[in-house]
């Protein structure tokens, strides 16, 4: 046996403990993840017929601003965690743009179009200024 019972059971954390990955102490992950969240509620409305299209472009794309940030953080150099900011940048512009085509097509109010793109807007300017002092 290469390791005990006790070892893989005993060790694992509660989802509440103390936070222990970088990303997990990143504003601009926190932030990612609330984002996310907020477009998979949003397009939970979305038309049927878009659940293979617009709806599952939107989900993956703001999934993967926080996706790439973690990724990012783990055990890399500063030019690489550059390079996965970069992604999670281009990532929430594609999200940009899916609330646009959400909004033309009527999917989602004015409302609902101006709160996730404020909250766009808040995300962009903090991970590019976390990503410049990255030097």
């Amino acid at each position: 046996m290469l390791y005990s019972r006790r070892s893989a059971v005993g060790r694992r954390r509660s989802p509440h403990s103390t936070m222990s990955y970088k990303f997990e102490k990143l504003e601009i992950w926190k932030l990612a993840i609330v984002f996310a969240d907020e477009v998979h509620l949003l397009t939970l409305r979305f038309p049927k017929d878009e659940m293979f299209s617009l709806t599952s472009q939107f989900r993956r794309a703001a999934d993967s601003v926080s996706l790439n940030i973690a990724e990012g953080s783990i055990g890399q150099s500063n030019a690489e965690q550059k390079k996965f900011l970069g992604y999670s940048i281009r990532s929430l512009a594609e999200c940009v743009n899916c609330l646009h085509l959400s909004q033309r097509r009527s999917y989602i109010s004015s409302d609902e179009f101006t709160n996730l793109y404020l909250r766009s807007e808040e995300l962009f300017a903090k991970m590019n200024r976390f990503k410049s002092s990255l030097g």
